[in-house]
Order: C-alpha cells, then sequence, then structure tokens
C-alpha cells in the first residue's frame, strides 16, 4: 500500500467516527468534535514546528494557548466605562516606569566598571524602581477593579465586536504568544532539553497564575463571560422568520438549524485558518529552511561547523510554533464565548497536544493534524464509551453490587487509560507515528 493510500485511509476512517457520532448521537455532538478537531490539529501544528523540525521540548503550550485567549478577550470585548480614568492610564504609567527603570539599570551597569560599588548601585536601583512602581501600580488597580466589580471590574478591550472584525483577535493572539516566546527563548533555549522543558512549564504556570489574579486585566477567575463571536447567535436565527422557514424545509426545528448552522460557520473559518498554516508549515518543510531546521535538529555540532546559528534558528522557529498556538488559544475563547483562566490544565492542553503529535507523526505536518483529530475524538468520546461498556459488563450483576457500582464510577478514568493505551500501541507497532516523516 503507497503511503498516500494508506495516509488517505486514515484520515477517512476518523472521518468516518466523527460521521458515526452524528448518525448514532448528535449531529451537534459531531460538529463539537469537529471544531474542537480543527483547533487541536492547529495546536499539534505548533508543537511540531517545534518538536518535528526542531527538537525543542516545549511543555508550556498552555502558557501561549492562554495568552491567545487574553487577545480575544483585549481585541474583542468592549472597554469598561470610566475604568482608563479612574487607574488605567496609571497602570499604563507603571509600566512605562517599569521599562524605563530596567533600561536605567542596564544603562548603568553597562558604564559602570565591575566590582562593589556597581552591585549597591543596581541593587538600589532596582528596589527604589521596584517601590515606585508599587506605588504607582496599586492604587491603579484598586481603582479598576472597584468599578461594578460583580459584572466588570477590569479594563475591558478595543469593542471590536462587529462581525468578522473579532477574528482580529486570532493573529493578535498569535503576537502575544510569540512575544512571550521570544522572551522565554531569549532566556531559555541555550538551556539543555530537560532544563528547557522545567523553564517553559515554570513559565506557562507564571502566565495562568498572572491571568488568574490580575482581576483588571482578565477579572481573574471571576471570568469573562458573553464575548463577541464572528457568527450569528442562535437567538438572533431563531426570531428570523426567513431562517426559521428555510430549517422547518429541511426538516428541522429552528433551534436545532441554528445550533448545527453556527458550529457549521465556525467550522469554515476554523478550516481556513488550517488550511493556511498547513500550506505555509508544508511550504517551511521543503523549503532550504527546513532542511537546514531537520539539520540543526540532527546534528547540532555538524549544523554549527557548517555556519550554521543554531542558537538564532532555534529561537525563530520556537516564537513561531508558539504562535500557532496562541491563534489556537485565541480561536478556542472565541468558540467558548468565554476567557476562563481556571481551565487551562496542563493536562488538557499540554499532554494531550503532545500525544496528538507523537501519535500522528512528529516531523510530519500532516501526521499533526490526523493526531489532533484522532486524539480529541477519543477524549470526548471514550468516557461515554466507557460508560455503556462497564454497563454492558455489569449487565448481570445485581443493582445493589458493589462490585457493579465500582466498575461503573470507574467509567469515568476510561479517559486517560485510553490515552495512554493508545500511545502504547502507536509506540510499539509504529513508533514513528500513524503518518511518519519522511
Amino acid at each position: 500500500m503507497s503511503p498516500t493510500v494508506k495516509n488517505t485511509m486514515l484520515f477517512a476512517i476518523v472521518a468516518l467516527l466523527i460521521a458515526l457520532v452524528g448518525f448514532m448521537q448528535s449531529w451537534n455532538s459531531a460538529l463539537v468534535i469537529v471544531n474542537m478537531g480543527l483547533i487541536s490539529a492547529i495546536m499539534a501544528l505548533g508543537v511540531n514546528l517545534q518538536w518535528g523540525f526542531a527538537g525543542l521540548f516545549n511543555v508550556g503550550i498552555m502558557g501561549f494557548v492562554a495568552l491567545g485567549g487574553l487577545a480575544a478577550v483585549l481585541v474583542g470585548m468592549p472597554a469598561t466605562p470610566g475604568a482608563f480614568e479612574a487607574g488605567g492610564w496609571t497602570i499604563l504609567g507603571a509600566f512605562g516606569f517599569a521599562v524605563v527603570a530596567i533600561f536605567a539599570v542596564v544603562f548603568v551597569r553597562a558604564r559602570m566598571a565591575p566590582g562593589l560599588a556597581r552591585k549597591l548601585v543596581v541593587l538600589g536601583m532596582l528596589v527604589a524602581g521596584f517601590f515606585v512602581y508599587r506605588a504607582l501600580f496599586d492604587p491603579g488597580v484598586e481603582s479598576v477593579e472597584a468599578i461594578n466589580p460583580a459584572s466588570t471590574g477590569y479594563l475591558g478591550g478595543l469593542g471590536f465586536d462587529e462581525g468578522l472584525w473579532v477574528t482580529l483577535a486570532w493573529p493578535v493572539g498569535g503576537l502575544f504568544a510569540a512575544a512571550a516566546a521570544w522572551v522565554i527563548g531569549k532566556t531559555a533555549l541555550g538551556l539543555r532539553s530537560d532544563y528547557l522543558a522545567i523553564a517553559t512549564l515554570g513559565i506557562a504556570e507564571i502566565i495562568i497564575a498572572v491571568l488568574k489574579n490580575e482581576d483588571w486585566l482578565s477579572r481573574g477567575v471571576k471570568n469573562v463571560i458573553g464575548m463577541p463571536r464572528p457568527t450569528p447567535f442562535e437567538i438572533e436565527l431563531q426570531n428570523d422568520p426567513a431562517f426559521v422557514e428555510r430549517a422547518a424545509g429541511l426538516g428541522f426545528t429552528a433551534v436545532e438549524a441554528s445550533t448545527l448552522y453556527v458550529k457549521l460557520l465556525y467550522a469554515g473559518l476554523f478550516l481556513i485558518v488550517l488550511l493556511i498554516l498547513l500550506w505555509m508549515a508544508q511550504r517551511a518543510l521543503n523549503s532550504p529552511w527546513g532542511r537546514m531546521m531537520r539539520a540543526i535538529r540532527d546534528n547540532e555540532v555538524a549544523a554549527e561547523a557548517m555556519g550554521k546559528d543554531v542558537t538564532a534558528r532555534h529561537l525563530q522557529i520556537f516564537v513561531l510554533g508558539s504562535a500557532i498556538c496562541g491563534i489556537a488559544g485565541a480561536m478556542m475563547t472565541t468558540l467558548d464565548g468565554q476567557l476562563t483562566p481556571g481551565t487551562y490544565q496542563p493536562l488538557r492542553f499540554t499532554f494531550l497536544v503532545w500525544v496528538m503529535v507523537i501519535v500522528g507523526g512528529s516531523g510530519n505536518n500532516f501526521g499533526a493534524v490526523l493526531g489532533g483529530f484522532l486524539i480529541w475524538f477519543l477524549w470526548v468520546q471514550v468516557e461515554p464509551m466507557g460508560l455503556w461498556l462497564m454497563e454492558l459488563i455489569t449487565s448481570g450483576m445485581a443493582d445493589g453490587s458493589p462490585l457493579k457500582a465500582h466498575l461503573i464510577e470507574s467509567a469515568a478514568h476510561m479517559r486517560l487509560f485510553t490515552m495512554g493505551l493508545v500511545l502504547l500501541l502507536v509506540l510499539r507497532f509504529s513508533p514513528r507515528g500513524l503518518i511518519p516523516e519522511r
């Protein structure tokens, strides 16, 4: 069997599994899997750039995804009335002072001769700068968070809530993640792979902690809800007589048709983004730049001996991969319609995306896309399938049986068990993934 036929069959099998969900459960559930599968495939593409192309072990994925979600808030949500006048400008002034203070410390340190005097001066400037910064920052934060804290209590955003303008948040999310990745890469990419993993995980946790605790920026754990969408709301479609008439002609109720229509619009937008990123990733992979990245991945010493700047290239691809994860994070927040920092858990965004890349095929962009859809399908469907399996196994047991109750309660753990089983089976029988790198 040729690789093309095999790969086509693999994608067809995944499509058939999703179609079965539509026929056996509901098309609404199938479209939920499709939309999150598209977003997961984009995340897997970003990680595949870093690991598959360059061998960079990034376990801080959820931090970049969260920054994308923050971008969706800052671009799409309307500004909180009176927030900037109350304390927003003070907060921005505190940040401006912090930047100036850092540059002043760098300038003084570069001009002074090494020794005790330089250390004392730099330390004094840092301590004084910190107290001045907090003196400016804290009153501004208190003023902003005091503005109707039950529903706002934060600065808000730019208010791009008109139709497709909301999608402007997606590239902005990529820029946010790219900027954070550049800062992380400048400090951590010189580390060994295991230390790089620890550093990226730690910095991702810092980003999540900021989003959870800085209410003036993202409302913290109070969450931002009611975010604008690039698609019409279902209630608007249900109140449209023409839409209701067309839905009835197709045999759907207004509620069913509006839900499916909105999800199909999201799927179309997400598919366009995925195809653009996949096309760009394929062009990069088959270009001299892509061959250089794989050469660096396979033998850094040899590539450096040939005059390649390994650190600069690592920084470049680290920023690109993180930007793609940021785009996916902004898309996911737009789909959810809310920013909930408490849901950015490592299990969902780090372990799961890594399983997608490994199972699909590290170093192969189509493998990453396949892994994104397959693993997300299993993540969603395995738990109800496990419950059905346990009910079938225990159907002959008495209703009060402790063993029956235990087995049925254990069905929730089938999700994690299946992820581990799939990973082990793929590593045993296809260690390079379902669609391996050429």
